[in-house]
C-alpha cells in the first residue's frame, strides 16, 4: 500500500508537469483573452483579416471555428488569398454544385495544402450558401511585376486580365515599413520591384474584399498570410484608402516557445494575436 501511494504521488506530479498549452489568444496590448471573449469582440467587425502562418494547424482550426460562430450571428461572406481571381468562375461552379471537388482540382490553381487547410472553409460556404471570393491576383501577374514593375501592368495586360486585378494604376507607398523591410531582407540583392509584387497582391485582395462587402454588406472574413495584414498594413492599408470609416479587425498568428506570455515584439501588431507553441506540427 505504501509503495502504491508513492507511485500515485509521482504519477500525479508528472501529470501536473505535463500540462502543456498549445495556444493562447491575446489582445493588442498583450492581455490574455478567452476564445469566448474573442468571438464576442469580433462580432461587430465589418471586415476581419485573419492573418495565418500557412502551415499552422491551429490557425486553420481557429479560422474554421471563427467562421462557424460568425455564421450563426449574421450574414457572412468569405474570401482567401489562397484562391486567385481568375478561378472565381470555377469556385462558383463548385459552390453551386455544378462541378465536383475532383473537377475543381483540375480546373483551378489550388495550393498544395488546400484539402487539409482551406477546403473545410470552402465547404462551409457551400453548405451554408455563403459567397466565397477568390481575392488574390493570378500569381503570374506578381511575377510580371517583379520583373517589370507595377507600372507595366496597364500596357501588358489584356482587358480580361485587368478584371483579375485591382483597378489600374495601383497606388504604392514605398515608405510603408512592411515594404521597406522586404528590401532590407534582400540586402545587396534588393530589387525595388520585390515589394511592389507584394503590393499588387495586397491591393487586389483589398479590391475584391471591398467589392463584395459593398455589394452585400455582409461581414467579410478574409484568410491571408500574416504578412499581408499585420501591423495594420498591406490589405488593411488599401482598404482604409477606399473607406477610412471601415471597421476592420485584424488577427495575427505567431509562434513562441512559451505561449503563456506574449513577447513584446508581437504586441500591437494586430487587434488580436494568436500565439501557437513553436513545436506545433505543420500541415505540410
Amino acid at each position: 500500500m505504501k509503495y502504491l501511494l508513492i507511485l500515485l504521488f509521482f504519477i500525479g506530479q508528472y501529470t501536473l508537469a505535463q500540462n502543456f498549452e498549445s495556444f493562447q489568444l491575446y489582445n493588442k496590448k498583450g492581455k490574455k483573452i478567452s476564445a469566448k471573449k474573442f468571438i464576442k469582440q469580433i462580432e461587430e467587425g465589418e471586415i476581419i483579416l485573419f492573418g495565418e502562418l500557412h502551415d499552422n494547424p491551429i490557425a486553420h482550426w481557429l479560422q474554421l471555428k471563427t467562421t462557424q460562430e460568425m455564421s450563426k450571428i449574421h450574414s457572412v461572406s468569405l474570401g482567401a488569398e489562397m484562391l486567385e481571381a481568375n478561378n472565381q468562375k470555377q469556385l462558383n461552379a463548385y459552390l453551386s454544385g455544378e462541378i465536383s471537388q475532383k473537377e475543381l482540382d483540375s480546373l483551378a490553381s489550388l495550393w498544395v495544402n488546400y484539402k487539409t487547410d482551406y477546403k473545410p472553409l470552402v465547404d462551409h460556404a457551400k453548405e451554408n450558401s455563403l459567397p466565397f471570393i477568390a481575392t488574390n491576383v493570378p500569381r503570374k501577374f506578381a511575377s510580371h511585376v517583379y520583373r517589370n514593375g507595377i507600372e507595366s501592368l496597364e500596357a501588358d495586360l489584356t482587358d480580361e486580365e485587368k478584371t483579375w486585378v485591382a483597378p489600374l494604376p495601383i497606388a504604392y507607398d514605398p515608405e510603408l515599413p512592411g515594404y521597406k523591410s522586404m528590401l532590407t531582407m534582400m540586402s545587396d540583392h534588393a530589387n525595388p520591384n520585390f515589394p511592389k509584387a507584394q503590393a499588387i497582391k495586397d491591393a487586389t485582395m483589398a479590391h475584391f474584399i471591398y467589392q463584395e462587402y459593398n455589394a452585400n454588406n455582409n461581414q467579410f472574413i478574409h484568410f491571408n498570410g500574416d504578412y499581408h495584414s499585420k501591423n495594420f498594413e498591406g490589405i488593411y492599408w488599401y482598404l482604409k484608402r477606399k473607406d477610412p470609416a471601415l471597421h476592420i479587425i485584424t488577427i495575427s498568428t505567431v509562434e513562441q516557445a512559451d505561449v503563456t506570455k506574449l513577447q513584446d515584439e508581437f504586441k500591437g501588431q494586430a487587434d488580436f494575436i494568436l500565439v501557437v507553441d513553436q513545436d506545433m506540427t505543420k500541415t505540410y
